[in-house]
């Protein structure tokens, strides 16, 4: 790990300051509204001007500012800093404009770093390709049972510029990060940070993968007291290697077996610490229980693992860390256990839209008929499918890209009987819950975990969910 002072960002002065806000939407909007009140003179542009967008323009125009509707390509007249939208590729002409005008360019999350006051709460961070949401939700959970005013926000939905701005006072916040959102953090210094885990996504947007895990590495830049890293996902070990951090700042491990010095892990059960503890060599700290996790899914436990190391770093007690743990309830569509039917559970976990997220799932239970199949958005399966192969009992494909599991399924996994949907109406995921349930045998789980994204057949994965748990009740009731 590197070791440097880091300098705090200078404050920026607004006033008279020509901004230009690239995207409305979600972090636009706000974005806009702040610049404004700090007296810049604040141009929007957008791509679109579909009628949203144009409801949106009427709003902020009537505040006084300029919004420019269909071109978000050409640079402003006069623009000393552009903040955009996370979602908006790097190569944008907009950017290689900025950049050869010497323009910075600066994410919302950057825009909330600056604007900070002087007593602000601490960050603790977090990123990674599977996990944020849930890892950050019960980090907020073990701070709120510390007694410490926290909220969980950033990606999750709650706006970091409401938290740095808002009436209220935070001690600390947990703070969910995603990859494009730190491409455009660069002077943000978290008091500790942590990578749950690095596999390809989103690499039309970062353009490799190199420059994805780069992004995602930022995160550990400055950080203060801990760079929290998962054992069994040696690239993110190398991210805090190549980290250049505050004197003192330590790598911390999380690892669902035994864990070593400067490490939390599981004993017999047990969620234990040996890195926040006196001789760390000799000693270790009890934590949790295993079912004090919910859901206790291997992959959850190592997000809870993740949290209590961030929340350890921040100085919260060993009893924290289980309080609040067992007051937390994961959001929908993770790994939830809808109903058992005939001795057969039915497990949603519609959220793994990727094949990082589906594995995970898939090594939670034993044996599964597996609901996959949805917009692929690039991804192969022949890695899941081989590593998931011995646990499948059958499968039911749905959806547009169902076929490149269907082929993965024959070349790895052919003794594993396959029901193919071949149909996108209303009626499919019911027909699919009905097929899984006639390949079921007592004691096996029929498992939705897509392993894409739900948009072919969906509004989202939330309905795709949905769909999933109705029909499921439907075989319930009609037992009844």
């Amino acid at each position: 790990m590197g070791s440097g002072q880091v300098t705090s960002s200078e404050p920026f002065d607004f006033q008279g300051k020509h901004v230009t806000v690239a995207g409305l939407g979600v972090s636009g909007v706000p974005a806009a509204k702040v610049l404004h009140g700090l007296g810049a003179s604040v141009t929007v542009v957008n791509d679109g001007a579909d009628e949203r967008a144009r409801a949106q323009a009427a709003e902020l125009e009537a505040l006084g500012i300029t919004v420019r509707l269909g071109d978000g390509d050409t640079l402003p007249e006069g623009s000393e800093l552009i903040v955009t939208a996370p979602g908006w590729k790097p190569d944008k002409p907009l950017f290689a404009a900025a950049e050869q005008a010497g323009v910075p360019v600066w994410g919302d999350v950057e825009l909330a770093w600056r604007l900070r006051g002087p007593d602000a709460a601490d960050w603790l961070a977090v990123t990674g390709t599977n996990g944020k949401t849930t890892t950050v939700q019960m980090l907020a959970s073990i701070l709120k049972a510390a007694g410490l005013r926290t909220a969980a926000v950033g990606n999750i939905g709650v706006s970091l510029l409401d938290a740095v701005l808002g009436e209220e006072r935070y001690d600390v916040l947990a703070v969910e990060l995603s990859s494009y959102q730190l491409h455009w953090a660069p002077s943000l210094r978290a008091h500790s940070a942590a990578v749950l885990n690095l596999a390809p996504d989103h690499l039309d947007w970062h353009g490799s993968m190199e420059a994805y895990a780069a992004d995602k590495g930022r995160i550990y830049e400055g950080n203060r007291v801990a760079c929290v890293y998962n054992v069994a996902d040696k690239a993110t070990e190398d991210l805090v290697r190549g980290a250049d951090v505050e004197e003192g700042c330590r790598a911390v491990g999380f690892t669902l077996g035994t864990p070593g010095p400067s490490q939390l892990g599981v004993v017999e059960g047990i969620l234990v610490d040996r890195a926040f503890v006196e001789d760390r060599h000799k000693n270790a700290q009890e934590l949790a229980e295993v079912g004090d996790v919910n859901p206790p899914a291997p992959h959850n436990i190592a997000n809870a693992l993740a949290a209590a190391a961030l929340a350890r770093a921040y100085g919260v007690p060993a009893r924290a860390v289980r309080d609040g743990l067992r007051a937390f309830t994961p959001d929908a569509h993770r790994i939830a256990h809808v109903a058992d039917v005939d001795g057969v559970a039915y497990v949603d976990d519609s959220k793994a839209t990727n094949t990082h997220a589906a594995e995970a799932s898939l090594a939670a239970y034993e044996p599964i008929v597996w609901i996959a199949g949805g917009l692929a958005k690039g991804a192969t399966f022949d890695e899941l499918v081989a590593k998931s192969a011995k646990r499948l009992r059958g499968a039911v494909l749905i959806g547009a890209d169902r076929a490149l599991i269907r082929e993965a399924l024959a070349r790895h996994a052919p003794q594993v009987p396959v029901v193919d949907l071949d149909r996108t109406d209303t009626g499919a995921m019911r027909a699919a819950v009905q097929e899984a349930r006639r390949l079921a045998q007592v004691g096996d789980t029929v498992l939705l975990a897509p392993a894409c994204a739900s948009m072919d057949m969906f509004a989202n994965y939330n309905k795709r969910g949905d769909a999933f748990a109705d029909a499921v009740r439907e075989l319930g009731s009609a037992d009844g």
